[in-house]
């Protein structure tokens, strides 16, 4: 009998723990990543490239900075990466520093090893980039990283806010998978349960996880989840078992009112109000009492819109993802429609 088996693109290494960066250069100097041990070092601001590439001990690292998460930033990068013959590059810093430097990595044709400061969202270990550009902000299809390393000591010093956020973006796996369970059964497109497996397990990990993001075994929980949740897009291919009808809005939210909060936090709220279009009583509650207790948003007052404001996200969502089949679609909501299941869902989550 035949033995059927696919080959997957995993991380070479991932380290999760205090003191993470410290192995950095060891890792950077692994002859499966580096043979010569010419790396660059991308660093957003706020962290002191001189100092960390001080301390990885490689002597031919160099240093750049990259100042935004924007399509141009990252070409630059990958550029200056080009030219300079890097055998691999690792970017530190939070999510734009990342997506910035997966993409120019890709450009360049190069590894790169993910070093995040925060735990904001899932793109420190995804096959994507998310880069704003002139018309606003588009997701590009790129390698994953070889490796990927969370040092809790800085996950620690990173705002709150925006670590709490990486909870909202775990837990709207579950909102995730339930709209590619829904396209199954209207469309007939095909589920990869390996990509379902992993994407669950990191939301329900999150979801089920006491404590608090002040912990080490919390955050190490989150990590985990996050890296996870990137490993589920690389076996799917796409983003389809982490993104649905919730980042749909997330995104319609962004081009509509720009700042009205981050990433995992608009993904957590999308993932709530999606639970009860699909009328999931059960995800409403796991998801919201999660949101609640971690001080997350929930509502759109919460993120400073108004029932109104929101709903014109809603109607404007479908857009930004054609192709994409998820409970919107299904319901393909008119304004007026659209404002009554809003006002319905915040009595319901106020009550």
């Amino acid at each position: 009998m035949p033995l059927l088996a696919r080959l997957l693109p995993v991380p070479l290494a991932i380290d999760v723990r205090r003191g993470a960066i410290a192995g950095l250069g060891v890792l950077l100097a692994d002859r499966r990543i580096a043979t010569q041990g010419r790396v660059a070092i991308a660093v957003g601001p706020g962290i002191h490239g001189e100092q960390v590439a001080g301390r990885l001990e490689i002597g031919q690292a160099r240093v750049f900075r990259v100042a935004d998460g924007t399509v141009d930033s990252a070409v630059r990068l990958g550029r200056e990466l080009r030219a300079g013959a890097y055998e691999a590059v690792a970017g530190i810093g939070g999510g734009r520093t990342i997506d910035a430097t997966k993409f120019a990595a890709n450009m360049a044709g190069v590894p790169m090893v993910s070093v995040a400061t925060n735990l904001s969202h899932d793109g420190i270990a995804s096959p994507v980039s998310s880069l704003e550009h002139e018309s606003g902000k588009g997701s590009y299809g790129v390698a994953p990283p070889v490796a990927v390393v969370v040092d809790l000591d800085s996950v620690h010093r990173a705002p709150a806010r925006m670590v709490r956020a990486g909870i909202g973006e775990a837990a709207s796996n579950l909102s995730a998978i339930a709209d590619w369970d829904l396209a199954a059964g209207d469309t007939g497109e095909p589920v990869d349960g390996l990509a379902v497996t992993l994407a669950r397990s990191a939301a329900e990990a999150v979801l089920h996880q006491p404590g608090t993001i002040e912990g080490d075994e919390f955050l190490t929980v989150l990590a985990e989840a996050l890296i996870l949740s990137g490993m589920a897009m690389t076996v799917a291919g796409s983003s389809r078992p982490c993104s649905g009808a919730d980042h749909e809005i997330l995104h319609a939210i962004d081009q509509l009112y720009p700042g009205a909060g981050t990433h995992g936090e608009l993904a957590g709220v999308g993932s709530v109000f999606c639970a009860h279009l699909r009328r999931d009583d059960a995800q409403l509650r796991l998801i919201s009492t999660c949101l609640a207790r971690h001080r997350l948003p929930r509502t759109p007052a919460d993120l400073g819109l108004s029932a109104a404001e929101f709903t014109k996200a809603v109607v404007a969502a479908p857009a930004t993802r054609p192709g994409r089949y998820t409970i919107l679609e299904r319901l393909c909501m008119t304004e007026e429609q659209a404002l009554a299941r809003v006002e319905e869902y915040v009595g319901s989550v106020a009550g």
